[in-house]
């Protein structure tokens, strides 16, 4: 399902006339496995990125949440591309996954900041991306992209107006070497994405059209986003508001299956 998915998007891309820039896309290997690490945006940011990729014929095989993938509608789009499913509970299968993947010489793509950056900076990156390349002594080939949040980002709605313009911008690879320090070279491969990043929001050809539309611009930039500490905040009260609600559905299967059965020995299937 890759290619027709890829026209479509680029049919897609067309009608709304949105105006994607692909930057040094011969930065990534035309053949051979690849990690393809990028800053996040927005929810369409895996979309744009397998848009540059294809100009260089690469299909890159994104690792997204679990539930995306049970989702009716995403759900066999995502399985028909051969994307990664991983469950945050137990990660290690997605990592097992994808190291399969990469020493088939495949390209794999993911977001080191793990989920979407309110204030449109680059947040912390985990360790997954490097020791990826460090297991399997792949290149890692760092990506920034800018304008696609404009589109679709958390706590917006989806806005598919005309004349957007997305930024989309390959580094140099690297490859870190397999001893190394995961986090010196973590830090190197977030230093790297941040200055690319910098880079293409400065040089991004739209300006808001009015006060209320700075939405989209960090604060550094003379924009309305959330600064990193106030981002990090309520990432935090979303993470926490998450694992009460986890744990309060829990307990209501526990109970739930208790009345049913006279036991109540474990938890649900969803628990």
């Amino acid at each position: 399902m890759y290619r027709p998915t890829i026209e479509f998007g680029r049919l897609v891309f067309a009608l709304r006339k949105w105006r994607i820039r692909v930057e040094d896309p011969h930065r990534l290997p035309e053949c051979g496995a690849v990690v393809v690490a990028c800053n996040h945006v927005g929810y369409l940011d895996f979309a744009f990125v397998e848009y540059g990729a294809w100009r260089q014929r690469r299909k890159v095989r994104f690792l997204a949440k679990e539930s995306v993938f049970r989702n009716r509608w995403s759900g066999p789009l995502m399985r028909g591309m051969h994307h990664i499913p991983v469950d945050r509970s137990a990660g290690s299968g997605a990592f097992r996954e994808t190291i399969k993947a990469l020493r088939s010489g495949e390209a794999v793509g993911l977001f080191p900041e793990a989920t979407i950056s309110r204030s449109f900076t680059t947040k912390e990156f985990k360790l997954g991306a490097v020791r990826l390349a460090q297991a399997t002594q792949v290149p890692i080939v760092p990506t920034a992209i800018w304008g696609s949040q404009r589109i679709y980002t958390k706590g917006r709605r989806l806005d598919l107006r005309r004349d957007r313009a997305i930024t989309v911008a390959f580094g140099e690879p690297l490859i870190p070497e397999r001893r190394a320090d995961s986090q010196k070279a973590t830090d190197e491969l977030s230093s790297r994405i941040s200055a690319m990043l910098d880079r293409i929001q400065r040089e991004y050809p739209q300006s808001p059209a009015d006060e209320d539309d700075r939405w989209w611009l960090p604060v550094h930039l003379g924009g309305t986003a959330p600064t990193p500490e106030r981002a990090a905040a309520m990432d935090a009260a979303e993470a926490s508001a998450r694992r009460v609600g986890a744990a309060d559905g829990a307990g209501g299967e526990q109970q739930h299956e208790g009345t049913a059965d006279g036991g109540g020995t474990g938890p649900s299937p969803e628990a």
